[in-house]
């Protein structure tokens, strides 16, 4: 005995309506868990020429932050002069973007020593440096890794740290995580996005 045509014609719209309503649910619970753009946390840390910096005073522009060290062998050279390569493509544009290097060796990153490194890359590059204290605080609310590292043979240290760059946007937002490797082009694209929003 078959199931009457009238019977399979509702289950089939009665599956249909299902199908869309689950799809439709599905749909909302995806928009309902999608995290939230954030603000950035807010730090207040030194300027090589001693006064204070906050991070929230840069609203209405985009700010790259990077945690790392004046000797550092690769990571940090890397990183600044891929953003040095995204400010000379940017032109005049740049001067709309914020580059801001923290320092997570205070001990040997003196203010003398962040005013030649940093804008040895881009002369409007910043470099930020504060006491272990001020440093950690930065570094926690971005929550950032670093740990001094001895030497075999030497006398001398290097420093573990994230490696990646945060970007906000111009109200002050945490936008982008760019991995170290992203290349100059990746970081180009998005932030001139981010400089049109």
């Amino acid at each position: 005995m078959g199931t009457p045509v009238a019977l399979r014609g509702r289950g089939l719209v009665l599956l249909i309506v299902i199908a869309l309503t689950l799809a439709a649910v599905g749909t909302a619970a995806a928009l309902l868990m999608r995290p939230a753009v954030r603000p950035a946390p807010d730090f207040t840390i030194t300027l090589p020429d001693g006064t204070d910096f906050t991070l929230s005073a840069n609203r209405g522009k985009v700010v790259v932050i990077f945690f790392g060290f004046a000797q550092c062998p690769d990571v940090c050279p890397t990183t600044l002069s891929e953003l040095a390569a995204v400010a000379r493509e940017l032109g005049k544009d740049a001067d709309r973007m914020q580059v801001l290097f923290v320092t997570v060796d205070p001990e040997r990153d003196t203010p003398e020593v962040l005013r030649q490194y940093v804008p040895s890359f881009d002369p409007r590059f910043l470099g930020l440096y504060g006491d272990a204290e001020a440093t950690a605080r930065a570094a926690k609310a971005f929550k950032i890794f670093y740990q001094k590292q001895p030497l075999k043979d030497s006398t001398t240290y290097s420093v573990d740290h994230s490696a990646g760059t945060y970007i906000l946007d111009r109200e002050g937002r945490l936008r982008l995580y760019a991995r170290y490797g992203a290349g100059a082009a990746l970081l180009l694209h998005d932030i001139r996005i981010l400089l049109d929003s």
